[in-house]
């Protein structure tokens, strides 16, 4: 499960992201993305500055500082959204050959192993007596284990650059332009599988930050992709059960109930993913 990786440090033109932990090569993949995004569509993310390595031993990745603040927890406005859709498509479109010569592999939590993940982690031991609805949430978990071992899911394309994590604090909006930041679970993925685990982003989905639909047109999915999207947001919401459940630390760092509201999301998802 997600733990703590970085610190922060800031001067007013430089941001110090010191990692503590890169055991998934996290510090590689921020200088990657962060390089490749510099060079084939500048402005949607930081320029990287330098690398160094800390005192202890831990890489240190120094990037630009940009203006503005991160979205906060409310919807986007229409302008925002335009804005965030027009950045998610340039990133979208960097050619792939560049991602793979600066050495930049699968997204973290990417397509190709989603669906083993989630079948492991919800194969685990839980105590559900700690949830205030326990029926529903092993219900939620019934369903979507069965789900899986349906493998119904599309087969994978990896031919576009993806942040991964686009909590709504990972996008900063300076009254004009929103950019991108924190690449470190970024790398190849494909735009349907980064959306559906956008809207899905419980930081974002709870607040209602992104409208689904207004996103994936400001982006500009296909039709093929849109079917695309729709098939992955069940595996997103089965990640984000899976983190609420008892002993995972999504459950200790939201309200109680937080289980129960993604366990019927979950579900209306699967009764009808469209």
């Amino acid at each position: 499960m997600q733990t703590q990786t970085h610190d922060l440090e800031f001067t007013p033109t430089e941001v110090r992201k010191r990692f503590v932990r890169w055991d998934r090569g996290e510090a590689d993949r921020e200088w990657g993305c962060l390089s490749v995004l510099a060079e084939h569509a500048p402005g949607v993310a930081p320029r990287p500055l330098r690398r160094e390595t800390g005192s202890d031993g831990a890489p240190v990745v120094v990037m630009e500082r940009l203006a503005g603040e991160p979205l906060g927890g409310r919807p986007l406005t229409a302008e925002q959204t335009a804005s965030l859709g027009r950045a998610l498509r340039r990133m979208y479109d960097v050619p792939s050959s560049a991602v793979e010569a600066a050495g930049i592999g699968e997204r973290f939590y990417g397509p190709s192993s989603q669906v083993a993940t989630m079948t492991e982690w919800l194969g685990e031991t839980y105590d559900l007596a700690k949830c205030q609805e326990p029926d529903l949430v092993q219900l939620a978990v019934d369903a979507a284990t069965e789900w899986l071992a349906a493998e119904s899911l599309p087969a994978p394309h990896l031919g576009s650059l993806g942040i991964a994590d686009l909590n709504p604090a990972n996008v900063m909006w300076d009254g004009h332009t929103c950019r991108l930041i924190d690449f470190e679970d970024g790398g190849l993925s494909d735009p349907a599988y980064e959306l559906a685990d956008h809207v899905e982003h419980i930081a974002g989905r709870l607040a209602g930050v992104f409208d689904a639909d207004a996103l994936v047109e400001a982006v500009g999915l296909s039709a093929g992709e849109r079917e695309r999207f729709h098939a992955y947001r069940p595996l997103w919401a089965t990640f984000w059960l899976a983190m609420l459940l008892p002993g995972n630390g999504g459950f200790h760092r939201n309200p109680p109930g937080t289980t129960e509201v993604q366990a019927s999301h979950l579900l209306s998802l699967l009764a009808d993913p469209v």
